[in-house]
């Protein structure tokens, strides 16, 4: 490394201007294809989120229709949804890392990377604002028109007013490069597949040809919204820990005449002067009724032996809890002093567990889900931890072994699944039904199950015959109800459909009419790229989705065996048609009878046997 190199900081918007590939956006086909898919969802999030049943209008309109691709292109997504407050609406669609999606909870989005990078790819291909219609209380419809500062990710506002409108929603706009005639395919998928996973929106789309695509919502009632949830212990390093103890550190309070007026009222001591004395033997009668930062000025006075008038003329620095002083700025001298701190004291213990902040029981029951007092009890011990350990007085060593031990510790509970909103079963069996209207069809949800500390559940279905065209086994993917469109190859659930023996289940999986339907929801999904198109093999992934493929592969196994069977009874008909007439003709001959045996009543008798068979069979699979 030479000293003459210059040393820079780049902004994330900048980073993601000079490294865009990694969320999607590398070429006019496939960022066509990534900026639909971030509007799309962005929409169905918040509509989902708020309880609304998602009514989405997509258009996608050619800027110069005779141009051949790729050209610029208008794309339009508006929805029904609680739109956002205007205050936010600059941040939210002008700053990359600026959203809602950053807790952990389920959600399609996950990185508050994906509009905003629409945005920055439009902006830099087109040179062209956004334009973003908010009304958050359907009485107001504020109008931007934006771009991106993208040296200090910040929002440039160009244009800014506000009209009276009762349609509550957000409507985004942009000008972007893309390349239609290629992404058109892909774009129709999305919005197709999309509709099946989430088969209570209504999604329309207006395309670049005059040609609209409407699919309408099949049911009226929605997945409980995702609810937000603390870690789990499996799920932390220790840089999460060291975060987690910035809010365990209770603040010294600003000593201002606010905050003294506060100890006055709370001590019902009146304005006029009360020495030292006075103040303190007052405290020991009250102490029990007084709240904690009113509790902590009074241990800092006592340290200080201040009564309110000197308290006003000091600036409190640190508490030096190694040292046992109490550091603090005196202005009538202009000097930073220190004043010692009796550790016998009663109010040193005050102002150390301010300073400490939390003990480590605590600290594991209150910021981590699913460990009570016993198991943090149970915790410590394994841990060799004392349970009264203050966390914020910790070292870094004992930090890192503290996140060690967390990740060991099989003590334990599983991570709570309360909090995912899986699609549900019936719900998905009726998107499939609608779609394809099978002769076979089976779903079946997993319970929840978890990897790392982030619970998840897998959904599957899977259909056989009907309207489906395509033959060999498709499989669509989904994750949080995403359609995964790209890099399948990569993919979990493709490495679990191809190592399955099709032959053990009775199915030709190169040519027969069926389909898979598979669907991750997860707070966290193991996701390869930022560009959210495929899943990891994480072991307990990968198992859980093999257990739902054979489950679901035996009934389709079971329907095969039956659908064979009912194929040779047919063939016995139809063999019994054609040559039982020339056998009773033949038989009647040889004997020298004249009437011929009744061959017709069998010939019935088989045929409603495989009538019924197959009545049966339909019932069973809808």
């Amino acid at each position: 490394m030479s000293s003459n190199e210059n040393f820079n900081q780049i902004s994330p918007s900048e980073f993601f201007y000079r490294n865009r590939d990694l969320a999607g956006f590398s070429n006019p086909t496939r960022s066509l294809y990534t900026a639909v898919r971030e509007f799309v969802e962005n929409s169905l999030d918040a509509c989902d989120h708020s309880g609304i049943l998602p009514n989405i209008h997509m258009t996608i309109k050619a800027v110069d229709p005779e141009k051949p691709d790729p050209k610029q292109y208008i794309l339009t997504v508006k929805d029904n949804g609680p739109g956002i407050p205007s205050k936010h609406v600059p941040l939210a669609f002008g700053t990359v890392l600026y959203g809602s999606k950053f807790g952990l909870k389920q959600a399609r989005g996950m990185f508050g990377l994906g509009a905003t990078m629409a945005i920055l790819y439009g902006q830099i291909t087109t040179n062209k604002p956004v334009k973003v219609k908010s009304n958050a209380d359907g009485k107001t419809r504020f109008d931007f028109e934006m771009k991106l500062d993208i040296q200090k990710n910040k929002p440039v506002i160009m244009k800014k007013q506000e009209t009276p409108s009762t349609e509550q929603g957000l409507s985004v706009s942009i000008v972007l490069d893309g390349d239609y005639a290629k992404a058109g395919t892909k774009i129709r998928d999305y919005v197709y597949q999309t509709s099946l996973i989430t088969p209570y929106a209504t999604i329309s789309f207006d395309d670049p040809k005059g040609e609209k695509f409407h699919h309408k919502s099949i049911i009226r009632s929605m997945p409980p919204a995702p609810t937000v949830i603390a870690p789990h212990p499996y799920g932390i390093d220790v840089e999460t820990i060291r975060r987690m103890l910035v809010d365990t550190h209770y603040q010294i309070p600003n000593v201002d005449d606010k905050m003294i007026e506060k100890v006055r009222k709370e001590l019902g001591m009146s304005k006029q002067k009360f020495t030292y004395n006075e103040i303190m033997k007052k405290t020991e009668k009250k102490w029990k009724s007084l709240t904690r930062p009113v509790r902590v000025v009074i241990a800092l006075m006592s340290f200080l032996e201040a009564d309110f008038e000197k308290l006003q003329r000091i600036r409190i620095e640190d508490v030096d809890l190694r040292n046992n002083k109490l550091i603090y700025w005196d202005y009538s001298t202009s000097q930073t002093l220190a004043a010692d701190m009796d550790v016998e004291s009663p109010y040193y213990k005050q102002l150390a567990n301010t300073v400490q902040g939390e003990s480590l029981t605590h600290f594991l029951t209150k910021r981590f889900q699913r460990v009570g007092p016993t198991a943090a009890l149970e915790f410590c011990k394994f841990a060799k931890f004392k349970p009264e350990t203050r966390v914020g007085n910790m070292t870094d060593q004992e930090l890192v072994k503290l996140s060690d031990a967390l990740q060991t510790y099989e003590g334990f509970r599983s991570p709570d699944p309360t909090c995912l909103a899986p699609l549900g079963a019936e719900p998905l069996e009726k998107g499939i039904q609608r779609r394809f209207e099978p002769d076979f069809m089976a779903v079946v949800q997993r319970t929840a199950s978890a990897y790392s500390g982030f619970p998840f559940v897998v959904e599957m279905g899977i259909a056989y015959g009907g309207k489906i065209e395509t033959r060999g086994t498709t499989v669509y993917r989904f994750a949080n109800r995403i359609p995964l469109l790209y890099d399948e190859g990569s993919d979990v659930v493709l490495k679990v459909v191809k190592d399955a023996d099709w032959n053990r289940y009775k199915v030709k999986s190169d040519s027969a009419p069926f389909i898979i339907v598979s669907h991750i929801c997860s707070t966290r999904v193991p996701y390869k790229t930022v560009g959210k198109e495929n899943v990891a093999d994480r072991p307990e992934i990968e198992k859980e989705l093999r257990l739902a493929l054979q489950f679901l592969s035996r009934k389709l196994s079971g329907y095969m065996s039956k659908k064979g069977q009912a194929e040779a009874a047919k063939k016995r008909a139809n063999l019994y048609s054609k040559y039982l007439p020339l056998v009773a003709q033949f038989c009647t001959e040889l004997s020298g009878k004249k009437k011929e045996p009744n061959y017709e009543k069998m010939i019935k008798e088989e045929t409603a046997i495989n009538n019924t068979d197959e009545n049966k069979e339909v019932e069973k699979n809808g």
